[in-house]
């Protein structure tokens, strides 16, 4: 990398997951190793943010860029080698930032859930910032890390050690935590802007051809619990589906074009898991409050209802409910000789917040620390998903920092 005054910028400091963000760099990143600086629209607002994360941030510089005026982020942007940006809704504020970046060379990592604008970014700028090798790689949060490298880890694990293909992954999902308003303002947007039908669309984010008709209608989102044979147990829709699945998509998309396949019947999908005795009625009624939700995000008449009682812009859980939070991913692969393998993700800490805190800010440090590991060497660039922009060297530091990432074969098919 050529010389810039700064390694990352977090942008959107002041925001209730960037003030994490902020948190996450002062306590964990060494500040002789990583220059860093804070950025928003409101200095005041960014200097409150240092001053409550006390003398660790000291080192982090202040930079005020309002992202709808393109000459102030210009120059933001072209003096870090990563911006991670965590202002949302990224439909409206985003496409500056990521703009700036291209032409700057910067990479750029985001918690973003928003699939119709991140398939507006790969129409832009895919092919610019893949010739130039820059790093535009949204979904970092908890949409869509665990999913997306997940099974990037389960099928190199049945390629590399049984030596065979992946013909399927299915990934399940347990949680306890909380939303801030910064996610439930994004999904907002995109009912109230009219994208929403885009989110429907199976392979949304894959590149044109990549896909049959035969493939898409065996990849429609599941609508309804079921009896997972495989867990012994029942299962449902997970309402992030919509975005890791197109994500998990778009990664075995893009190796199949790099000439390192997943597999030509590979599939994935993804379930909320739970357990017995009440597991029936659990699925069932999760299913039913899902549907509710989103009948109330798809008739505008009812949208101010709904306003008034999720979280505001700004605002989110409690530390109490944040630290009392976890997450946890099994994930089952299957080769094609039979094999089945076990994979499992986890971590303590609200999902939404602390593990997307997580997830983004290593996402951001593993470009800045480890771009001699990362997958397609140094020269890899494009609008990329985790796993085909970060792969192993993420996963490497997401171990260090203390989360659990295990693959494991099983002794007997269930």
């Amino acid at each position: 990398m050529t010389e810039r005054a700064y390694d990352v910028i977090l942008y959107g400091a002041t925001g209730f997951v960037g003030k994490q963000t902020v948190q996450y760099f002062a306590n964990y990143v060494c500040t002789s190793e990583i220059r860093w600086a804070i950025a928003g629209r409101d200095r005041q607002k960014l200097e409150s943010v240092k001053a409550q994360v006390g003398a660790r941030a000291n080192s982090a510089e202040i930079l005020v860029a309002d992202s709808q005026n393109q000459s102030a982020v210009d120059e933001m942007v072209a003096q870090t080698h990563v911006l991670l940006n965590t202002a949302g809704p990224f439909a409206l504020y985003g496409t500056p930032i990521v703009d700036a970046c291209v032409r700057s060379r910067t990479h750029y990592v985001d918690i973003t859930g928003e699939t119709p604008w991140v398939k507006t970014l790969i129409t832009r700028y895919h092919e610019q910032a893949a010739a130039e090798g820059t790093r535009i790689i949204p979904f970092c949060g908890f949409d869509s890390v665990p999913s997306d490298l997940g099974t990037y880890l389960m099928v190199r694990y049945i390629q590399q050690e049984l030596g065979t293909e992946c013909t399927e992954v299915k990934a399940y999902f347990q949680a306890v935590g909380g939303f801030n308003g910064g996610t439930m303002a994004s999904a907002l947007n995109l009912h109230e802007s009219g994208q929403w039908e885009e989110v429907s669309a199976p392979f949304l984010l894959n590149p044109p051809g990549t896909y049959s008709q035969a493939e898409l209608q065996h990849n429609l989102d599941p609508e309804y619990p079921y009896y997972d044979q495989d867990l012994k147990t029942w299962s449902a829709p997970f309402f992030m589906a919509p975005v890791n699945t197109r994500v998990v998509r778009r990664s075995k998309a893009l190796y199949n074009q790099w000439e390192n396949p997943y597999g030509s019947e590979f599939t994935y999908q993804e379930y909320m898991k739970f357990d017995e005795p009440l597991a029936w009625f659990q699925a069932t009624g999760v299913t039913a409050v899902m549907g509710l939700f989103g009948t109330m995000m798809e008739r505008s008449m009812l949208r101010p209802l709904l306003k008034s009682f999720i979280p505001k812009p700004g605002s989110g859980p409690s530390e109490k409910t944040m630290n009392e939070g976890w997450f946890r991913c099994e994930l089952l692969g299957k080769a094609s000789n039979g094999r089945l393998v076990r994979g499992l993700i986890q971590d303590q800490g609200d999902p939404g917040n602390r593990a997307t805190v997580k997830f983004v800010c290593e996402s951001a440090l593993t470009l800045v620390l480890e771009q001699d590991t990362l997958p397609g060497g140094r020269s890899r660039g494009g609008i990329l998903t985790p796993a085909t922009g970060l792969g192993d060297a993420l996963a490497n530091r997401l171990r260090q920092a203390g989360m659990i990432l295990d693959i494991q074969l099983l002794m007997a098919n269930c």
